[in-house]
């Protein structure tokens, strides 16, 4: 009878604590930071274009592509690929986005891609890529959108965000969807 009620009072305290006290919490929380809890929307014109703290797909030539997605970008179902880096799932997964990547920027050597252009995010939304991942994409923007290169990589330059005090977070790194609203900006000024 006592093993019956220790389990009960536990049951019924982790029911409130993680059923009702947590989640309460969380919802506070997100009420105290209500910009950052809504994904951060970026409206133009009246017009949501996206999330800053979402990525999205962005694919096409004249445009800096955003990091692969293990969910297609579905922000209802977050997730990795659970595939381990010797799955041949996956070895051929990151074959085939070097191989497009080599066949959309010539001149680009394999050794040059760095590894977030062609592998996903934990979340599968992530809306940076590295300062690297833009720069090796300079070439082919310059090119279809007639632009001087030099342009395109300040362009990088002044929208590369640092680690938080230079030490937290990932290093130099690229919102895409601010840099290609800035690309946009920058081809209507030309």
């Amino acid at each position: 009878m006592i093993f019956l009620r220790k389990i009960l009072v536990l049951g019924f305290s982790s029911l409130l604590l993680f059923g009702v006290i947590y989640p309460l919490l969380i919802v506070t929380i997100g009420k105290l930071a209500p910009s950052y809890a809504g994904g951060l929307p970026i409206w133009e014109e009246g017009k949501l274009v996206g999330f800053e703290n979402i990525g999205q797909p962005f694919v096409s030539p004249e445009y800096f592509n955003s990091r692969p997605s293990a969910v297609n970008y579905d922000a209802s179902s977050t997730g990795g690929s659970n595939l381990g880096p010797t799955n041949p799932d996956f070895l051929s997964l990151v074959k085939n986005r070097i191989d497009t990547l080599l066949a959309h920027n010539p001149g680009l050597d394999v050794g040059d891609i760095p590894v977030d252009m062609v592998t996903a995010s934990g979340s599968g939304l992530d809306p940076h890529i590295s300062q690297k991942g833009a720069w090796i994409q300079v070439n082919r923007i310059a090119r279809v959108r007639e632009l001087p290169q030099e342009q395109l990589v300040q362009l990088v330059e002044t929208h590369t965000e640092k680690p938080l005090w230079g030490l937290f977070g990932p290093g130099d790194r690229v919102n895409v969807l601010k840099l290609n609203r800035a690309l946009d900006q920058l081809s209507l000024q030309n």
